[in-house]
C-alpha cells in the first residue's frame, strides 16, 4: 500500500470517527426540541439552523433528517429555509473534495470515475441526476468535488435535484406530533419517480458516451 492510500484511508477512518461519536452524542429529536423552542426567535434560529446546517455531515444525518426538523419548527413554510439549507450543507464535503482533487490512490479512483460520468452527462444534469437518485448526499458531494465539477453547476444541480426530497421531508415534519427518523426514508411513490427522472436525464448522453457518439456536454 503506497504512502497515498494510507494517508487517505486514515483521513477516511478520522472523519467516520468523529461522526460515530457525533451520532451518538446527538439526535434529531434532540435538536427538533431546541428548535422548536426557537420558533419565535429568528435570528437565534437561523443561527442554530445555519450550524446544523454547516456541520451535518460530521453526524452522517441524511438532509431529509434536518428537512424534517425545519418543517416540524417551521411547518410547510420552510421548504425554502430547507432548500438553502440542504443545498448549505452539501458544500463543505464538496470543497473537501476539491482540496484533494488529482490525489492517486482511492480517492484518484474515484474521482476518474466522476470525470467520466459528468463529461458524459454534463456538470449540473449530472448533479441534478445524481441528487434525484436515491444515493448518500454526501457520496455524490465528493465525488462532484473529486471530478472538478464547477462550483456553479453543483449549487444549481443540488438546489434542483433536492427540491423534492426537501419537500416531501417538510411535509413529513409538520405532521409530526413528535419528530422522529423513522418515515424519513421516502415514499415508495416518490423515490421510484425521482430515481426514473433521474435515469431519464442521463440516459441519452451516457449512451452516446458508450456508443462512441457525440462530445460530452457541457449542460
Amino acid at each position: 500500500m503506497d504512502r497515498a492510500t494510507r494517508r487517505q484511508l486514515a483521513g477516511v477512518a478520522a472523519l467516520a470517527a468523529v461522526a460515530v461519536a457525533a451520532a451518538l452524542l446527538l439526535s434529531p429529536a434532540r435538536l427538533a426540541r431546541e428548535v422548536g423552542a426557537l420558533a419565535e426567535r429568528p435570528a437565534l434560529l437561523a443561527g442554530v439552523l445555519f450550524v446544523a446546517y454547516l456541520l451535518r455531515f460530521l453526524v452522517a444525518w441524511p438532509i431529509s433528517v434536518l428537512s424534517a426538523v425545519v418543517g416540524f419548527a417551521l411547518g410547510p413554510r420552510g421548504v425554502p429555509v430547507a432548500l438553502v439549507g440542504a443545498v448549505l450543507t452539501c458544500v463543505p464535503p464538496y470543497l473537501l473534495a476539491r482540496r484533494v482533487e488529482g490525489a492517486a490512490g482511492p480517492l484518484g479512483t474515484l474521482g476518474a470515475h466522476g470525470e467520466r460520468y459528468f463529461d458524459a452527462a454534463g456538470s449540473a444534469r449530472g448533479v441534478v441526476a445524481a441528487r434525484l437518485a436515491p444515493l448518500p448526499a454526501d457520496a455524490v458531494s465528493y465525488t462532484a468535488g473529486l471530478a472538478d465539477v464547477p462550483g456553479r453547476a453543483y449549487l444549481l444541480g443540488t438546489a434542483v435535484g433536492e427540491l423534492p426530497w426537501v419537500t416531501a421531508a417538510v411535509l413529513v415534519g409538520a405532521g409530526a406530533g413528535t419528530l422522529t427518523t423513522e418515515g424519513l426514508t421516502g415514499d415508495p411513490l416518490l423515490v421510484a419517480g425521482a430515481a426514473g427522472l433521474a435515469v431519464l436525464l442521463v440516459a441519452g448522453p451516457v449512451y452516446r458516451l458508450w456508443r462512441g457518439r457525440g462530445e460530452p456536454t457541457e449542460l
